[in-house]
């Protein structure tokens, strides 16, 4: 399919380098026509990260070695014909499909087993553990007398008819021997393209089901986790109206941290199972309501069957993942809350040291203004013996000067000189502490 636009003049417009893909997702994967009667064998395999690569290289290897249609690169689903049968390979976002559409002979439904149907299957690599393993058998009215009594379980049997009522579709979601589950659709007025488009959709609706309960396995491991850490916070709380100790406090905000870390570690995990469960389901619902599903006799309906068995567990993901929303806001409040007691705590503990260093500092102040007192005094003294000496020795030279005169009058003199130096060199070194 081209996306380039022409106009008048054979000028061609520029396409956007996504419109080719977007157009052609809307035909990416048609329904395929089908004769009754037709036998339906369909996988599903989990392929999430590298084994989706993988297993497009082993498909695109087997249609090389075999001569077979190459697989495009980039292509999301392929269609071969092998022999008398049909291979159709979708690949999706976590998983891929290998359906294949055999001839059936009229006779009796699911003769053979599907086991032996599915031999070519062989011929390819296990793309990843097996999801959903359908034998689909589409027959024609004709065929199925009391075909459904005889071929599923009563105690899970779920029988309806589409809107128009020119097929009937039945099943007990059970496993047989072989591992199938397998579905019985009778023709009772199809035309091939219609069959074709019923036979999808209820294999999607098989699909999509199985990887919507993928999510509960999920919420039931992360339960008894929720569970302590509900129970956990509960009791943290309710220490913290009696706590009043800084270190008790920080014992608590560590557990609450660890709890927290706990459950953003279990969320996180979940966060895509619960998506796609949701997600999944949803498909489910398009399906049922696309094909109608109109109650025959007795039996449940599927969309009655699957509300009453599917549900439940679509509530149990959806509730477990608002538990865990709920209890992240819950841990994150009450964190909150014990972190601001801490704040508030420290807060305290440096008001009172700050208060007893200033009272360290004014002690310190005294002191040294006692000491610089006692030293001025001690200069003070010792350059005024100095000071006797000149004086001294200046009589003893015959100079008239008396000494004890001289030096009482120049006691005040060194005293002030003296102080106006320590003065200066305090000043100083205060400046230069700033």
């Amino acid at each position: 399919m081209t996306a380039e636009v022409t106009i008048g003049g054979g000028t061609q417009l520029k396409p956007h380098a996504l419109r080719a893909a977007v157009l052609g997702e809307v035909h990416a994967r048609p329904f395929t026509p089908l004769a009754t009667p037709q036998r339906i064998v369909h996988f599903a395999f989990d392929t999430a990260g590298e084994a989706a690569r993988a297993d497009r290289a082993a498909l695109a290897d087997f249609c090389n070695r075999r001569g077979l249609e190459p697989l495009r690169p980039g292509a999301k689903h392929h269609r071969l014909t092998l022999g008398g049968a049909t291979l159709r390979w979708e690949q999706h976002s976590e998983f891929t499909t290998y359906t294949w559409e055999l001839p059936a002979p009229a006779g009796a439904p699911f003769h053979p087993a599907a086991s032996s149907l599915a031999a070519p299957m062989a011929g390819l690599p296990q793309p990843g553990p097996v999801l959903v393993a359908l034998d689909l058998h589409l027959v024609a009215d004709s065929e199925s007398t009391n075909a459904i009594d005889r071929l599923f379980d009563h105690a899970s049997l779920v029988v309806a008819e589409n809107t128009e009522g020119d097929a009937r579709f039945a099943t007990d979601f059970q496993v047989d021997a072989g591992g199938f589950v397998r579905i019985l659709v009778i023709d009772r007025g199809l035309t091939p393209e219609r069959a074709g488009a019923l036979v999808q959709r209820i294999i999607e609706l098989e699909t999509y089901r199985t990887l919507a309960l993928l999510g509960l396995p999920e919420a039931q491991r992360l339960a008894p986790s929720i569970n302590r850490i509900e129970k956990r916070l509960g009791e943290v709380t309710d220490e913290m109206r009696r706590t009043e100790k800084l270190i008790d406090n920080h014992r608590l905000l560590d557990e609450l941290t660890e709890l927290a870390a706990e459950l953003e570690a279990g969320a996180a995990a979940s966060l895509f199972r619960f998506g796609a469960s949701r997600a999944y389901n949803e498909i489910v619902q398009v399906r049922l309501n696309t094909i109608g599903d109109r109650k025959v006799a007795h039996f449940p309906t599927w969309s009655s069957f699957l509300a009453r068995r599917m549900q439940p567990a679509m509530r149990t993901c959806a509730t477990t993942e608002a538990r865990q929303a709920d209890l992240s806001e819950k841990l994150a409040r009450a964190a909150n809350l014990l972190r601001t007691r801490v704040d508030v705590a420290l807060e305290q503990q440096n008001r009172d040291l700050l208060k007893s260093m200033n009272a360290r500092t004014r002690l310190q102040l005294r002191l040294q203004t006692t000491v610089e007192g006692l030293s001025v005094a001690a200069v003070s003294y010792y350059v005024v013996g100095l000071f006797g000496y000149l004086m001294k020795g200046l009589r003893d030279r015959g100079v008239p000067v008396d000494e004890t005169l001289a030096s009482a009058l120049f006691v005040p003199v060194a005293v002030l000189a003296i102080w106006w130096v320590v003065r200066r060199i305090r000043k100083k070194h205060i400046a230069g502490a700033e």
